[in-house]
């Protein structure tokens, strides 16, 4: 029933029988707690339901990086996706080639140039769920 809402994730385990019910809005999630019961019996199999708030989780990352980087030139936006009910969120730089100082022989000034993507990928290391990416040219709505 939940399975295609963006703000809600399903995780269902076969072997206790239990489905969890990840919200990542407050007040839906409110609402599912109060509405939906604890345990529900079908046949001989009782389910156990659990609703989990995105503030019982931690702070979602994709909301923490978009806090981050507001306001921030290089940022464009976050994009969401769901692909098979895992939340996949891209975090969207502008697409501007970044060249710094550095010890690098391979550019005759000592220069590097990369990507905000690459700045990125390299500051805050793989992030589950995170993904780092640059805009097409021209976009900075989003998606």
């Amino acid at each position: 029933m939940f399975k295609d809402d963006p703000e809600v994730r399903v995780v269902f385990n076969e072997e206790e029988p239990e489905v969890k019910l990840y919200v990542e809005n407050a007040e839906k999630a409110d609402a599912l707690t109060q509405l939906l019961p604890t345990e529900k019996v079908f046949g001989n199999v009782k389910l156990k339901i659990t609703v989990i708030p995105a503030n019982k989780l931690g702070t979602n990352k994709a909301s923490l990086f978009e806090k981050a980087f507001k306001g921030n030139s290089a940022f464009s936006f976050i994009a969401g996706h769901n692909i098979f009910n895992n939340p996949m969120n891209y975090v969207v730089f502008k697409n501007k080639v970044v060249q710094y100082y550095t010890d690098n022989l391979g550019d005759v000034y000592g220069n590097c140039s990369t990507l905000y993507q690459e700045i990125a990928k390299d500051i805050f290391g793989k992030q589950e769920g995170i993904y780092f990416c640059t805009a097409k040219e021209g976009e900075s709505k989003e998606v």
